[in-house]
């Protein structure tokens, strides 16, 4: 029987169609068989089984199984000799075994070997969402849902690729097409469809995919700095009257803004500990001395911590559970005593603060209690980012500590509401599986872990554009979970109005210019106010073609410059951090704009490229305020402005094999690189991050 039970081998594309009954499969069969000009191998049971019927009065029974799976791999391999690329079967021997296990709760070996044996290359599980007909065969209407999850499992346990159709018979038809389709797009680039079903259910598109395999092949192009940013010229400085007066500007819009703070905190804090970590790996309290491994080391970093450790916000925490652990704690000699700090601090079985979000750790020490980073701007938000007693916060997070965040919002949020008499509405989003990114072998072909699926990896911090662009609001405030300040709020926040007036008064400018094109028989003598404003106000550079263009052209070109997505970037003065900064950047086109830059995006193998990027004289943004809508009050689609060529190719390693990935381009780098940009300088009291633990001892998070 096993012989009889065989596929036969063939290069035509498989596709099968299972389900329960009364689901559309053999019409979905039929039809799809007609869009691609080919042959479907229909489901034998039901002539088998239909002539059971009309001669006995009998249904299907156990014998019967072998001999309905044996007839439809006969029809099976009969029509793969007339099909035409693609074959559609309608049912699978996976559909007869489900059949026996559900019915008779038995499986024969020989039907159940076969079903793994043989291979389809996709298969199109239909859902119950359809209506049940009768017929007389069909008996089971109110088992559709336990016959569904069957099937979903046997498909899992037999590591076959699927994809659920649900719908309408049009509808379905349409999806099965375009994915057929796209399959057939896989293919011709060297995938399969169990590659394309991963893709799919990743929401990662092939043009996507193809577009990071090109950038492995052809690499990416070093970003060309034109010269430095510096004050007054590309970074504005203004006076603290003159912030005085923005801020006014904006306290006298807000109530008719929707307002709204982005802060991104999905981070873990490892990088934090790092240099604990590598103390408690490396460091053998037996046979050696605190000191020594420091100055051994030269570990500057761990001695810090340690001549701070009673300011750290967490000391007495840690030190309470450790001598509730420990009684003879105060017996102990100091090297004891500080390992086993550090092991409760970081250690998996302990307090594990390495693994867990910036956002939910103690940060800063208020005598009568201890705040995370997540409270402290809970408590900005009401001092710059609320309008109408309210204020709106988003954090983006990973999934598996939205409770952690949760929980404290529920805890301390009512108590910033009762003070500052407003409502504090806080929402979360995730970093969408679809902006991961393949990982490849250095030779560029896609890397694949012991099973041979793709290997995806997160696309890093540029992918919360997607997370900001799915915001409805007229002006956001984003700032990093990290950069909060104990003792300074209402500067800060002083700062932070002028930031949000600043953007108001160039937006009404813009807007009011836009305005005028889209509604006004402009003349050519009209177009010098409008360059100007575009050169001297939005920094922007005109093609040196652009006075042989025509009258038309010149403004659809002068629209297309003003008609963007507005950034105002406040930057303070660069006092040795790492990390990137502002530059006039030029493009392949000759155009020069302001631009963010990582020291990773520059050949500094280049010696002139080097010199110019230690120029600069500040660091990356501090905070943004972002204006997202048009002059129609439409949002944009933040998509439309990236520069997908700034992104990074790294080097990594999975499982110990070195691979190489794609970081997408940075949230406030290439992300925004089309958006009009303003950097403006602030104070570096708006400066607090918290890169490693030690900056916790910094006076702005020590209280005063």
């Amino acid at each position: 029987m096993e012989k009889y039970l065989e596929q036969q081998p063939s290069s035509i594309l498989k596709i099968a169609i299972v389900g329960p009954e009364s689901t559309g499969k053999t019409t979905l069969a039929e039809q799809l068989a007609i869009k691609f000009d080919t042959v479907w191998a229909p489901e034998f049971a039901r002539d088998y089984l239909q002539k059971k019927w009309d001669t006995f009065q009998t249904t299907c029974e156990p014998e019967d199984l072998l001999q309905i799976a044996k007839g439809q791999i006969q029809l099976e391999n009969d029509r793969l000799c007339v099909a035409n690329k693609i074959l559609f079967c309608d049912t699978t021997l996976l559909v007869t075994k489900v059949y026996s296990e559900y019915y008779f709760k038995y499986c024969d070996p020989i039907l159940d070997q076969a079903v793994k044996n043989n291979f389809y290359d996709l298969v199109f599980l239909t859902n119950i969402d359809i209506p049940w007909q009768a017929d007389d065969l069909r008996d089971k209407p109110n088992e559709r849902t336990a016959i569904f999850t069957a099937y979903t499992k046997t498909l899992h346990q037999n590591n076959t690729p699927y994809i659920v159709l649900s719908g309408n018979k049009q509808e379905r038809l349409q999806k099965a097409t375009q994915i057929i389709n796209d399959v057939k797009q896989a293919i011709a680039i060297g995938l399969n469809a169990k590659d394309f079903v991963q893709l799919f259910y990743h929401g990662i598109t092939l043009d996507k995919l193809e577009q990071q395999l090109r950038f492995f092949k052809k690499g990416i192009p070093k970003t060309i700095l034109e010269r430095p940013a510096i004050k007054e010229d590309g970074i504005l400085v203004y006076s603290t009257a003159a912030f005085n007066e923005f801020t006014v500007l904006f306290e006298s819009k807000k109530n008719s803004l929707k307002l709204k703070k982005f802060v991104p905190a999905s981070g873990a804090a490892s990088r934090m500990f790092k240099f604990l970590s590598e103390f408690l790996i490396s460091f053998n309290l037996e046979n050696d001395t605190i000191n020594a491994y420091i100055n051994r080391k030269n570990d500057a970093e761990l001695a810090i911590f340690i001549t701070g450790i009673e300011k750290f916000p967490f000391y007495k925490q840690v030190l309470k559970k450790i001598k509730n652990d420990f009684p003879d704690f105060k017996d102990w000699n100091r090297d004891r005593k500080i390992h086993k700090f550090i092991t409760y601090l970081i250690g998996t079985e302990f307090l594990n603060y390495t693994q867990l979000p910036k956002g939910v750790l103690p940060f800063h020490d208020y005598n009568s209690n201890i705040v995370t980073p997540l409270e402290e701007h809970l408590k900005e938000s009401a001092y710059y980012a609320a309008s109408n007693g309210t204020a709106n916060l988003h954090f983006t997070v990973s999934e598996a500590h939205q409770h952690l965040f949760q929980a404290i919002i529920n805890k301390t949020k009512y108590k910033f509401e009762a003070e500052k008499q407003l409502t504090i509405n806080t929402n979360f989003s995730y970093q969408s599986k679809a902006t991961d990114t393949i990982a490849v072998n250095h030779d560029n072909t896609p890397f694949r872990n012991e099973n041979g699926c793709l290997v995806f990896r997160p696309g890093g911090h540029g992918a919360l554009i997607e997370n900001l662009n799915a915001l409805d609001a007229d002006l956001i405030f984003i700032k990093n979970i990290d950069n909060v300040n104990q003792n300074q709020i209402e500067e800060i926040a002083f700062y932070k109005k002028g930031l949000a007036g600043i953007l108001l008064s160039i937006q009404e400018q813009v807007f009011d210019y836009l305005y005028f094109m889209q509604n006004t028989n402009i003349q050519e003598s009209d177009l010098s106010e409008l360059i100007l404003f575009a050169q001297n106000a939005l920094h922007c550079t005109l093609v040196d073609d652009f006075n042989k263009y025509t009258l038309e052209n010149k403004i659809a070109t002068l629209v297309t410059l003003f008609n963007r997505p507005i950034r105002v970037c406040g930057m303070v003065f660069n006092e040795g951090e790492p990390g990137g900064g502002p530059y006039w950047v030029k493009d392949s086109k000759g155009n020069v704009s302001l631009q963010i830059v990582e020291s990773s995006q520059v050949d500094l193998s280049n010696e002139n490229q080097a010199t110019l990027f230690n120029q600069a004289t500040h660091f990356n943004p501090v905070d943004l305020v972002c204006g997202i809508k048009n002059y129609k009050n439409e949002k944009f689609n933040l998509l439309d402005f990236i520069d997908f060529n700034s992104g990074l190719i790294v080097s990594k390693n999975s499982n110990g094999l070195p691979i190489k990935g794609y970081e997408l381009p940075g949230l406030w780098n290439g992300a925004m690189a089309n958006w009009i940009t303003l950097f403006v300088q602030v104070p570096l009291l708006t400066f607090n991050p918290v890169k490693t633990v030690n900056d916790l001892l910094k006076p702005n998070h020590q209280q005063h």
